[in-house]
């Protein structure tokens, strides 16, 4: 008997209201993804900062919808304010 975890369950659920959309242009959107992650894998310095546990919470879970580390969501979000090309979008 297969049990689902309840992370599978809740993807399961979310799946089964509708919420999962196709992606338009899924060659482009690969290639941003993997320019995220060549990005954060060019890395030459460890820091340890301290954030909330709300914030950390948020961030483990656009990392989840996006499909990529947390870690790396964070590396990218830095890289692209540090490159002036972080442009904020409202949910």
């Amino acid at each position: 008997m297969n049990r689902l975890s309840n992370e599978e369950k809740q993807i399961t659920r979310s799946y089964a209201r509708g919420e999962w959309k196709s992606v338009k242009n899924r060659k482009a959107e690969v290639r941003r993804y993997r320019s995220y992650v060549r990005d954060a894998l060019q890395k030459s310095s460890r820091v340890n900062i301290r954030i909330s546990p709300q914030d950390l919470e948020g961030m483990q879970q656009r990392a989840l919808e996006e499909g990529i580390p947390y870690q790396t969501l964070m590396a990218s979000v830095i890289h692209k304010y540090v490159a002036g090309r972080f442009v904020e979008r409202r949910a």
